[in-house]
C-alpha cells in the first residue's frame, strides 16, 4: 500500500499524481507494492480532459443547430447545406453519447484510472 498524490477536478473525476512514500511491504528500490493509498488530495480548478471534450463537442453542436436555423428561415436555397449539417449534428450527438458513457463508467470506478 504505497501513497501516492491523487489530483481531484472540478467535475468529480480524478486520477492519480506523483508517488509519495513506500509502504512497508515493498523492499525492492524504485518499486511499489501495486496497491495505492491518497497521501493527499490536489483540487484541480478545470475539468478532466473528458469533460472538456464533451464541452466542445456541445458547443460545435450548439452551433450547428443555429446555423441550420439561420438557413432555415432564409429559405429553401440551403437545403444541402442543412443537409450536411444535420449528418454533422448527428455524427456530434453519437460522440457526445460515445464520450458520456466513457465518463459516467470512470465515475462508477468500471474503467480504468
Amino acid at each position: 500500500m504505497c501513497f501516492f498524490d491523487q489530483h481531484r477536478y472540478v467535475c468529480g473525476d480524478w486520477k492519480w499524481g506523483h508517488f509519495r512514500q513506500h509502504c512497508n511491504r515493498e523492499y525492492r528500490i524504485g518499486e511499489t507494492c501495486g496497491m495505492k493509498l491518497i497521501m493527499q488530495t490536489v483540487r484541480v480548478e478545470q475539468k478532466c480532459k473528458l469533460c472538456e471534450r464533451i464541452a466542445t463537442h456541445r458547443r460545435r453542436r450548439a452551433a450547428e443547430v443555429e446555423r441550420v436555423h439561420r438557413w432555415q428561415r432564409e429559405g429553401t436555397k440551403f437545403r444541402a447545406s442543412i443537409d450536411k449539417s444535420f449528418e454533422i449534428i448527428e455524427a456530434l450527438d453519437a460522440e457526445i453519447l460515445e464520450l458520456s458513457t466513457e465518463r459516467n463508467r470512470r465515475l462508477q470506478g468500471i474503467g480504468s484510472h
